[in-house]
């Protein structure tokens, strides 16, 4: 089985992006599992992971494809969390998304794709809405 950690946020373009570039992964649809897991920054209201549209969007289209799906939800830091779950379940690789940032403001507001690049040692798979023909 190939493991996959999905880390979304709340963008469903991203989020169907991520999912479109997994489904066009090698290998059949069976083989993979993939956990999509959304941090939630402050969550004082209790939202579950199956509120959040990007999540439900990346679930769709990679079981519509035949790609085994769990949920996952985290609090705190992106970055910290997808690195996290990535460990825990083994990943093979972690797939994130990309957006476009002056290099001012990544100084300024982080950038949670360079800090899942930087804190882990496996591979990461950087998408973002337009990279797949479909």
């Amino acid at each position: 089985m190939y493991e996959i950690a999905l880390g979304v946020d709340t963008d469903e373009d991203r989020a169907r992006a991520q999912a479109e570039a997994i489904v066009d992964l090698p290998g059949e649809p069976e083989e993979v599992h993939a956990t999509v897991l959304h941090a939630f920054g402050e969550n004082p209201s209790g939202a579950s992971v199956h509120q959040v549209g990007a999540v439900r969007r990346a679930r769709d289209v990679l079981e519509d494809a035949g790609i085994e799906v769990s949920l996952d939800e985290s609090s705190g830091d992106p970055a910290t969390a997808i690195v996290d779950t990535a460990e825990e379940i083994n990943a093979d690789v972690i797939c994130v998304a990309g957006r476009k940032r002056t290099p001012a403001g990544k100084v300024l507001f982080g950038s949670v794709t360079q800090g899942v690049i930087l804190a882990t040692d496996r591979s990461v798979l950087v998408c973002s809405p337009g990279s797949s023909d479909r």
